[in-house]
């Protein structure tokens, strides 16, 4: 899944930067974005593609493997 990390000036002015959203794709990541920050405007956004196997999650399998192991 891809990571979009967007910087945005809300309605009222203020400047928020990293926000990060995951999404699959950018017009869904700005769709979820847009749902928290009615009327923002843009300023920039990139997109982080993430590696499944760098996260901090761990699947069920890994789990019992290690288990097994002791």
């Amino acid at each position: 899944m891809l990571k979009h990390v967007f910087s945005v000036k809300t309605r009222d002015g203020q400047t928020v930067d990293s926000i990060q959203i995951y999404g699959k794709d950018l017009p869904d990541a700005e769709r979820k974005l847009r749902q928290m920050y009615h009327h923002c405007e843009i300023t920039s956004c990139r997109t982080i593609e993430t590696d499944k196997s760098s996260g901090n999650s761990v699947d069920i399998e890994e789990i019992l493997t290690l288990i097994a192991k002791e």
